[in-house]
């Protein structure tokens, strides 16, 4: 479904990204994991034209990925995106927030847009908050309104950039659940977080990125539970604050 083959991109003089290769399959999620500053959000705002790039390419559903390119507002269309803030409209109501995309950008029917929209408030468990205004909700409930926001353009891959970092601790679970019933129906999903144990949970597969490169891939129990490479067990005793066996290590 998405294919990148040799990402190159620059900021100024800067070398974000070296060389950066993935594929994901439709129905896969593959989280990407790594320190500050590795590429790991530059790879998904590339994915969705977001930023443009300097060599390589970015295939999605068969079709180049070019920010300048004529086509470029019908593939972002087909892959949903939330942030690490929320974006939401202050001035309109959470009900109104989810509605935006389908009725200015799809041409729907409001009650279309409506209905649908409220089914997707009652998926992420927030239908009684339709008529608030994001100013009213807590992070955690204005992530979910992004993310049934993100859904109600109907996309076929939904991208995540560090969905639960602006949050407070006791909020990240329910966000997280939402992602899991979504991994679980199936959906296509890429997915940038420090959240580990939801990456062991959910991913088909885990990269860890390392100044600009995919440094380690592979399934998510390999990766987080027997790295390979001493700069992935490094990290992961920085996130986990534990030991990390590495691969080929006895068992405990």
């Amino acid at each position: 479904m998405i294919r990148i083959d040799n990402l190159q991109k620059y900021f100024d003089d800067h070398h974000v990204l070296r060389g950066v290769s993935l594929h994901v399959d439709a129905g896969e999620v593959v989280c990407l994991i790594g320190p500050s500053g590795s590429g790991k959000s530059t790879v998904l705002r590339c994915i969705n034209g977001l930023e443009s790039y300097e060599g390589g390419e970015i295939r999605a559903f068969g079709e180049r990925v070019d920010r300048g390119g004529k086509d470029i507002h019908r593939l972002r269309s087909r892959m949903g995106m939330v942030f690490q803030r929320f974006n939401l409209f202050p001035h309109r109501s959470v009900l109104e927030n989810v509605m935006e995309g389908p009725v200015y950008v799809k041409g729907e029917s409001r009650d279309k847009a409506r209905s649908e929209a409220m089914e997707l408030l009652e998926k992420v468990g927030l239908a009684a908050k339709a008529q608030a205004y994001p100013p009213q909700l807590s992070g955690g409930q204005q992530q979910r309104v992004a993310i049934a926001r993100a859904l109600a353009m109907r996309p076929e891959a939904m991208l995540f950039d560090e969905p639960t970092s602006a949050l407070d601790p006791e909020l990240v679970g329910d966000v997280l659940e939402v992602m899991r019933n979504l991994a679980r129906e199936g959906m296509t999903m890429i997915v940038v977080t420090h959240e580990m144990g939801f990456a062991r949970e959910v991913a088909d597969r885990v990269c860890f990125l390392h100044s600009g490169t995919i440094v380690e891939e592979g399934a998510a129990a390999q990766v987080l539970g027997a790295p390979s490479h001493a700069r992935t067990q490094d990290f992961l005793r920085r996130v986990l604050h534990k030991p990390v066996e590495a691969a080929g290590d006895p068992a405990p």
